[in-house]
């Protein structure tokens, strides 16, 4: 049994319910983003082919991520696993740091020689901030469909009303926006209280939810082993720290209910993501090994009952991930 494929928005994109996020595979080192261990290339091959083999059919890659590292090396990856452009979907972002709406169509060229021979079937606004409104974001975006140089236009970290702007201003193009990537696992449901989950089923855009393991903390292996705590970088350190002793009735939880299923805990947070209600949610874990992309990919080869994911709703109730 395997997770059916799910709608990327309004596009005609079949989605695997878990996609396979790129950063780690800039292997780039950038100040406060300093949160991935280097990957050999043998590795990031193996990751990919790993994914593809059992049954991830999207990989979400950025512009930040290394700066177009992170795309070449998953084109590079996809081509030696002789993957051929439409065989797999391809997301990627631009990046709006201190740029005009204007620099969308003059860098669009890059992240296209950067993916190369893959096309882009979502292109995102990785994060609000451009010196441009969201509407003239959106105009630069709707010209690069109407090109053909992407297939579908998507938004990342934006609240409701950001992305409700987005949506309303692609309808005037004939467009729609497909997708909104935001934090969210069973430690940070903050999008199912401040509007966006909702207003995201009622307009028929995907959520993506990238960090759905919440930094490694949903895997349970922290709790069983604190002393990995040490080899991760500050800043993620602190916050696993943190929330480690309050979310340790979660993961017993998880524990027993990944016994029953005879899957990891890591797989039972991952199937609690993408059953939300509404079958509008997917999932992009990270992976820095082989086995990481295996374990990811075997949560769509189960399902927790309602019941269970009711549970597991009410037991994250109490933890408050910082």
């Amino acid at each position: 049994m395997i997770l059916h494929k799910r709608t990327l928005g309004h596009a005609d994109v079949q989605l695997s319910p878990i996609g396979l996020g790129a950063w780690q595979f800039a292997n780039y080192r950038f100040g406060p983003f300093n949160t991935w261990q280097q990957v050999a290339t043998s590795e990031i091959d193996g990751i990919i082919a790993t994914a593809l083999e059992h049954g991830i059919n999207w990989f979400d890659t950025a512009e930040l991520y290394g700066f177009g590292r992170s795309e070449r090396a998953l084109a590079d990856g996809l081509q030696r696993a002789a993957r051929q452009n439409g065989d797999v979907h391809i997301a990627t972002k631009w990046s709006p740091l201190l740029r005009t709406a204007r620099s969308i169509t003059a860098t669009i060229d890059r992240r296209i020689r950067s993916l190369k021979p893959y096309t882009i079937d979502l292109y995102q606004i990785h994060f609000p901030g451009a010196i441009a409104s969201i509407e003239q974001q959106m105009d630069a975006m709707a010209s690069l469909a109407h090109a053909g140089k992407i297939h579908s236009i998507g938004v990342s970290n934006f609240s409701a009303s950001q992305m409700k702007r987005a949506h309303e201003r692609l309808q005037r193009h004939g467009l729609a926006l497909s997708s909104n990537q935001v934090r969210y696992h069973l430690l940070d449901r903050r999008i199912e209280n401040n509007g966006t989950l909702s207003l995201a089923d009622e307009l028929g855009i995907t959520i993506i939810a990238y960090s759905p393991l919440g930094m490694g903390l949903l895997t349970g292996k922290f709790h069983d082993n604190p002393e990995l705590l040490a080899s991760r970088p500050l800043n993620r350190r602190r916050s696993l720290q943190r929330a480690l002793e309050p979310s340790r009735p979660l993961i017993d939880v998880m524990r027993n209910m990944a016994s029953k299923h005879d899957v990891s805990i890591a797989q039972v947070a991952l199937n609690w993501v993408i059953l939300t209600p509404g079958e509008h949610v997917v999932a992009i874990p990270g992976a820095t090994r082989i086995r990481h992309a295996q374990d990811s990919a075997g949560a769509m080869h189960f399902q927790l009952s309602s019941d269970e994911w009711e549970e597991l709703k009410a037991a994250s109730d109490t933890v408050a991930f910082p």
